[in-house]
C-alpha cells in the first residue's frame, strides 16, 4: 500500500480526522492508518462569491476545519494532536457549487440540475502538523490540496428522483447522491478518482503523506503560526495555579537549571514532527495519562464560572477588567484572576492585551452556550452536573464497589425514584433539574425532530416530555404535527417557565404517570432520554404498554446516546452509566433487540453528531413478522456500516 512507507513513522503521533463522515472514516481505516476522530466545529459558512474557483473554496473550508480541531483539543480534550486531517467535498455544476440539500425539495433542485449533465467533484484536504515550540507558542504547518473528478449522470425521470430522494439518501450528501451506495445507479460515467466522489482523495493524500515523510527536500508544508492557542503545558499551568490558589494562596515558582519556570516547559517538546523520539522517551511522558488526571480540573473550571455567572456579567458589556469582573460576581481579585486566566485556556473566554488593563469578555460560543438567557443555553444542566454528578462521582470507588447509586453518601439521605425524589422536593430543586433537561432538548433537538420523515404521522405523544422542549421543535420541523406532552403533574404544573412566547396551539400538556396511567392516543410515540433511566423491568412495562396501545404502522421514536457495539470509544453514555442508577445505557442492535420483544421492527437510524441520536421504530404487522425481521436486521447492518 501507498501508506506503508510512513505507517510506521505516524504509529507513534495522535493523528486525527476532523470530521463524522463514516466514509471518510471508513475509507482511511481500509488503507490501515490509526486515528481518532473528533468532528469539526467550524461552521461552513466561507462565503462562495470571494473564492475564484470551486476548489479554493473546498481547500480553504477543509483547511478552517482541521485549524479548528487542531486549536481546540488541548483545551476541550486536553491533548495536543501531531497530525489533523480535513476534508470538504464539492459537486459542481453550471458554475455552482451544490452542498449537501437541506430538505427533499433541495434535493429535487440539486439533482435536476445534474440529470443528464457532466459535472465536478472536488475535495479539498488539509494536513495540519502541530509543533510546539518554546514558551507557549505554537506552529501549524499545512499541506493542502484537491482533487477533481467528472462524474456524468443519466437522464433521470421523475419517478427515479423522487424513489431515489425518498430513499434518504440524499440528505446528507454533498450534491444530493452517494456514488458508492443507491447513487450509482444514476451515473453513466466517472473519469478520475472513485474514491475523492465518495468522499475523500485516497491516492492524492498518500502521495502528499509520502513528500511530508520521505522526501524533506520536497516538503509541501507552509506555516501558520498561532500563539497562545493550543500550549498543552499553559494549561496545566493554569490549573496547577488555580488549586495552589484555593490551597494557601500562594504560587510556587521553580526554576530549571537555565532559568525558564519549570511550569512553562513544553510536556510535548519530544513529540514535535521531524523531532527524532525513541520509544522509550515518550514512554517517558504519559501525556493522556496526565490529561486525564487533570481533566477533573477543567471540569470545575466551567462549572464553577457558570455558578458564579461569569459568562452572564460578561455578556452584559464589550469586555471587562478583572477588578469589575471579580467586583460583579462578588469574589477576591486574586482569585477571580486564576478562575478567568484557566477559562481563557480552555477557549471559554477571551484576554484582550491591547488596552490599558486586559479586558475579559465572551467567546463566541459561551455566548451561545453558556450565557445563562440565551436560546441555547446549557447553563441549567452545567450546573445539574456540578451539584448532582459531581457529588455522586466523588464517591465512585464505592459505587464500583458496591455497584449501587451513591446518592445517600453524596446527599445525605436514601434516592427512591429519581424522578419521584426531585419532583417532590422544593421548588427549586425541581426547577434546577427542568431547566438542566430543557437545555439538553434546546440544543439537541432540532437535530432529532428533523432525523426523519415524519410526514406519515398526525399526531404524536411525548412521553415524560418534561417542558415541551422536543415538542416544540418537532412542529416547527413537521407543520402537519400535532404533539401532546404526557408527564408528572408536577411537571406540568411548572411548563410555563419555559413555553416560547408566541403560542403554539399544536402544542398540549396531559398529567399522568407513564408507568401507571393510560397513555393518549397517537400515531407516534417519543421517547427522548427515557428509556436508560429505568431497570429493565420498568422499562418491559412501559414498551408493553406502548405495544398494547399501538396499532400496525404506528411509530415510536427514540432518542438516546447510542454506543458503540464494542465500548471501546469514549462515550458520554458510559461515564452517564458509572453513576449506578437502575437504567442501562445501549447501542444500536440493542435497542433494536429490545423493541423487537415488543412488537416493533427498526426503520431507520440517525446518528446526529449532537448530543443525542435517533432511532425509528414501527409496530409490526404480526401477519407479517418475518417480513418485518428482516427488514429490521437489515437496517441495523446498514447503520453499522454508515
Amino acid at each position: 500500500m501507498l501508506l506503508n512507507p510512513v505507517i510506521s513513522k505516524l504509529s507513534s503521533k495522535l493523528v486525527v480526522l476532523a470530521s463524522a463522515s463514516p466514509r471518510r472514516l471508513e475509507i482511511l481505516t481500509n488503507a490501515g492508518l490509526r486515528f481518532e476522530v473528533v468532528p469539526s466545529w467550524f461552521k461552513e459558512t466561507l462565503d462562495k462569491s470571494l473564492f475564484k474557483t470551486p476548489y479554493e473554496y473546498a481547500v480553504e473550508t477543509a483547511k478552517q476545519k482541521a485549524l479548528e480541531v487542531a486549536q481546540r483539543m488541548p483545551f476541550k480534550h486536553l491533548k495536543t494532536p501531531d497530525i489533523v486531517i480535513g476534508a470538504d467535498t464539492v459537486v459542481t455544476v453550471d458554475g455552482l457549487i451544490l452542498e449537501k440539500p437541506t430538505d427533499k425539495q433541495d434535493a429535487y433542485r440539486m439533482l435536476s440540475r445534474l440529470s443528464g449533465k457532466e459535472h465536478s467533484v472536488f475535495t479539498g484536504v488539509a494536513i495540519v502538523i502541530c509543533q510546539e515550540k518554546s514558551g507557549s507558542n505554537t506552529e501549524y504547518k499545512v499541506v493542502d490540496f484537491y482533487e477533481e473528478t467528472k462524474v456524468k449522470f443519466a437522464d433521470l425521470s421523475e419517478e427515479m428522483l423522487w424513489e431515489y430522494i425518498n430513499s434518504g439518501e440524499p440528505m446528507d450528501k454533498a450534491g444530493g447522491y452517494g456514488i458508492q451506495a443507491l447513487g450509482g445507479m444514476l451515473v453513466e460515467y466517472v473519469q478520475g478518482d472513485f474514491l475523492n466522489v465518495v468522499g475523500f482523495p485516497l491516492n492524492h493524500f498518500c502521495k502528499q503523506l509520502g513528500l511530508l515523510f520521505n522526501s524533506p527536500t520536497e516538503n509541501p508544508a507552509h506555516k501558520i503560526k498561532r500563539e497562545d492557542l493550543s500550549a498543552s503545558d499553559r494549561s496545566w499551568t493554569v490549573f496547577s495555579s488555580l488549586s495552589k490558589c484555593v490551597a494557601n494562596g500562594e504560587v510556587e515558582q521553580r526554576e530549571t537549571s537555565n532559568g525558564r519556570d519549570a511550569n512553562q516547559t513544553s510536556m510535548r517538546e519530544q513529540n514535535v514532527m521531524g523531532t527524532e523520539c525513541s520509544t522509550r522517551e515518550r514512554q517517558d511522558v504519559p501525556h493522556s495519562i496526565m490529561n486525564l488526571i487533570d481533566g477533573f480540573k477543567a471540569s470545575k473550571t466551567l462549572f464553577t464560572a457558570a455558578k458564579l455567572k461569569v459568562f452572564d456579567v460578561l455578556n452584559s458589556s464589550d469586555g471587562l477588567t478583572l477588578e469589575e469582573v471579580a467586583s460583579q460576581i462578588n469574589a477576591s481579585v486574586f482569585g477571580t484572576e486564576r478562575l478567568l486566566d484557566a477559562a481563557v485556556s480552555l477557549g471559554l473566554l477571551e484576554k484582550q492585551l491591547d488596552s490599558t488593563l486586559p479586558l475579559y469578555r465572551n467567546t463566541e460560543e459561551s455566548r451561545r452556550f453558556l450565557v445563562s438567557d440565551s436560546p441555547l443555553s446549557l447553563h441549567g444542566y452545567i450546573l445539574h452536573c456540578n451539584d448532582m454528578v459531581w457529588p455522586l462521582f466523588s464517591h465512585l470507588d464505592s459505587a464500583v464497589r458496591e455497584g449501587t447509586s451513591q446518592h445517600e453518601r453524596a446527599f445525605g439521605k436514601i434516592k427512591k425514584d429519581m424522578f419521584q425524589d426531585v419532583y417532590y422536593s422544593q421548588d427549586d430543586v425541581k426547577m434546577r433539574f427542568m431547566k438542566a433537561m430543557h437545555s439538553i432538548v434546546k440544543v439537541t433537538g432540532k437535530d432529532v425532530a428533523m432525523a426523519f420523515d415524519l410526514s406519515a404521522f398526525e399526531t404524536a405523544c411525548d412521553i415524560g416530555g418534561c417542558t415541551g422542549a422536543m415538542a416544540y421543535e418537532l412542529t416547527d420541523a413537521h407543520p402537519g404535527l400535532l404533539v401532546t406532552v404526557f408527564d408528572l403533574p408536577r411537571v406540568i404544573e411548572m411548563r410555563r417557565h419555559f413555553q416560547p412566547r408566541a403560542h403554539n396551539e399544536r402544542v398540549t400538556f396531559v398529567a399522568g404517570d407513564f408507568f401507571k396511567d393510560d397513555l393518549p392516543q397517537a400515531d407516534l410515540y417519543i421517547l427522548a432520554r427515557i428509556l436508560h433511566d429505568w431497570s429493565d423491568e420498568k422499562v418491559h412495562v412501559l414498551l408493553n404498554k406502548l405495544s398494547q396501545v399501538c396499532t400496525p404502522g404506528c411509530g415510536l421514536l427514540v432518542s438516546e446516546i447510542l454506543l458503540d457495539e464494542e465500548r471501546r470509544r469514549p462515550s458520554r453514555a458510559l461515564f452517564q452509566a458509572l453513576s449506578m442508577t437502575e437504567g442501562k445505557q445501549r447501542s444500536a442492535r440493542e435497542y433494536n433487540d429490545l423493541l423487537e420483544k415488543h412488537g416493533f421492527a427498526t426503520q431507520e437510524i440517525k446518528y446526529t453528531n449532537n448530543l443525542l441520536d435517533a432511532m425509528l421504530f414501527i409496530k409490526k404487522d404480526s401477519n407479517d413478522k418475518r417480513t418485518l425481521l428482516a427488514s429490521s436486521s437489515a437496517s441495523i447492518e446498514t447503520a453499522e456500516l454508515v
